[in-house]
């Protein structure tokens, strides 16, 4: 049982820090948003919540400066001020952010939101459980290797969630009549539009299948529903 012990207590610690985490975030969106009121828009997530047989589809604006599109465990989809204002110069099209939405969307009804709680502490108990392994093996190293090896899991997972979310999306998008070109354009653009001052990508995205890879498979579930 003692072995057990470091295990069940990183268990424990993944639970808590995700708890935490979504308390903090939540008072941070309370205090740092506003429902999206934009008539081009709200006619585009019209059509989707009919699609959908929804009454409506809510969208909020968070108010910080990096581009991005977001769920929460709780269900609702933010777009950021700093998308909103790449749609306001001209540089994003309110198809393309739709598609964001729809993406968010998907991210929502896969569950992809909560089930990142077990995710989460589920790697922090293998992060602990290897780094006892290998710290044994590669005094020294060891404990790096775990964590690389557990951000790694992760990442792929992140991964696969993001190409379910654009599968949910293109359907979506079909469905309701707006059509998947606008999301691959949006992915054709995603590189120049969330490019840091440094020219560097935000670590958000390296957990993110490439822009080119996700256009293919988007074509292909396309193509294949045209067939």
């Amino acid at each position: 049982m003692l072995k057990l012990t470091p295990i069940l207590l990183a268990i424990l610690y993944g639970v808590v820090a995700w708890h935490f985490s979504s308390w903090r975030l939540k008072k941070e969106l309370d205090e740092k948003s506003t429902e999206l009121a934009d008539p081009r828009i709200a006619a585009l997530t019209k059509r989707m919540a009919q699609a959908l047989d929804l009454p409506r589809i809510r969208v909020h604006v968070y108010e910080i400066e990096p581009v991005n599109g977001m769920a929460v465990p709780d269900g609702r989809i933010f777009l950021t001020r700093g998308f909103l204002n790449k749609y306001n110069a001209g540089e994003v099209t309110a198809e393309e952010l739709a598609s964001v939405i729809a993406h968010e969307l998907g991210h929502v009804a896969l569950d992809h939101t909560r089930r990142r709680l077990i995710d989460f502490s589920g790697q922090n108990a293998m992060r602990t459980a290897l780094g006892m392994v290998l710290s044994r093996i590669l005094p020294g190293v060891g404990g790096w290797i775990a964590g690389l090896l557990t951000s790694l899991l992760a990442a792929r997972l992140s991964r696969s969630d993001e190409y379910e979310a654009d599968a949910y999306a293109a359907a979506l998008l079909t469905k309701s009549g707006i059509g998947v070109a606008p999301q691959i354009r949006l992915f054709e653009k995603l590189g120049a539009l969330t490019a840091s001052s440094h020219g560097r990508a935000p670590a958000w995205l390296l957990s993110h299948p490439k822009p080119e890879e996700r256009i293919a498979a988007i074509r292909q579930l396309s193509d294949g529903w045209n067939a």
